[in-house]
């Protein structure tokens, strides 16, 4: 693996963990709502 290719597989993978947080903080977000509206959705 070149250098070029592993600094691109870094910043990869730090975009999959920021996305995959955000994700997470989404489904809470819903949950909350959902929950606030008494579960009925």
């Amino acid at each position: 693996m070149e250098v070029s290719e592993a600094k691109r597989l870094k910043a990869l993978e730090a975009e999959n963990a920021k996305l995959k947080k955000m994700h997470a903080e989404h489904m809470l977000d819903v949950a909350t709502l959902k929950e606030m509206l008494g579960g009925n959705c």
